[in-house]
């Protein structure tokens, strides 16, 4: 048994959204929706499927290929505003699609520049209805390793509790031993704390593990306990909290 919260939405599940969905492309909204259906293709989160009404006329281009897919019949499209085209990335479902997709577009995410739930930008896909997250700060003594090597110790972290996920310790920065990081140029984004602005190299004597921390200066608002902290990644890393060594966990997503 896992020591947090698995995700609850099996895969096939199909609800509304009940937010307003728009996406951008070449600077111009080519798709607003509050039709929009959440779709689980995986358990971890869904994806947005568009009425194709709610697309700007002439936006999807038709490239001839049908795709018999596990959710019926969908005819592969481009997108096309101006100058900047994107070859293959949507899928509108015909009249066979499984009950409610039958004249919906589903959109490859990173084909878009930018995508909105309501005004605020969301980054990476959509947020998870079921998936909750809270940042508290918690006075237990945590303390982080790396080879036996202590990288950071704190009895105020912030504590990032979400869905899916282990439990993440954000340090105050003076708590954290920047010796031994590196700076990266690495940048992630998360759809439910945003874009990092910092991301550090662990170096042990000659041996750089790459990108193992990292800090959200401008969470998104719901995360604002932890702007300017500093977290690790349990996975990689030794965790020992109120002393005791915690399993590193196994995750199939990052973060």
């Amino acid at each position: 048994m896992s020591d947090y919260p698995m995700m609850i939405a099996e895969v096939d599940r199909i609800e509304p959204v009940p937010r307003r969905i728009r996406a951008t492309l070449g600077g111009e909204v080519v798709l607003d929706t509050t039709r929009a259906l959440y779709v689980w293709e995986w358990p971890p989160y869904p994806q947005f499927y568009i009425p194709a009404a709610d697309v700007k006329p002439g936006v999807l281009v038709d490239e001839e290929h049908v795709q018999r897919l596990k959710r019926g019949t969908a005819r592969r499209h481009g997108l096309r505003v101006g100058e900047v085209t994107r070859p293959g990335a949507a899928r509108v479902y015909t009249d066979d699609a499984a009950e409610g997709l039958a004249g919906t577009v589903r959109f490859e995410w990173g084909a878009l520049d930018s995508w909105y739930e309501e005004d605020e930008e969301v980054f990476v896909h959509p947020r998870n209805p079921y998936v909750r997250v809270d940042a508290l700060r918690s006075t237990r003594h945590v303390r982080v390793e790396l080879e036996g090597v202590r990288l950071a110790e704190s009895t105020s972290t912030v504590m990032v509790f979400e869905t899916g996920l282990p439990t993440r310790y954000y340090f105050n920065r003076t708590e954290v031993d920047f010796t031994r990081l590196e700076p990266s140029d690495t940048v992630t984004s998360c759809p439910y704390k945003g874009m990092t602005t910092g991301y550090w190299s662990i170096r042990i004597g000659d041996t750089v593990h790459k990108d193992l921390v990292w800090a959200y200066d401008f969470p998104t608002r719901q995360l604002i306990p932890i702007a300017g902290l500093v977290g690790f990644y349990n996975e990689k890393v030794d965790v020992i909290v109120d002393g005791e060594t915690l399993p590193r966990p196994v995750t199939h997503f990052f973060k």
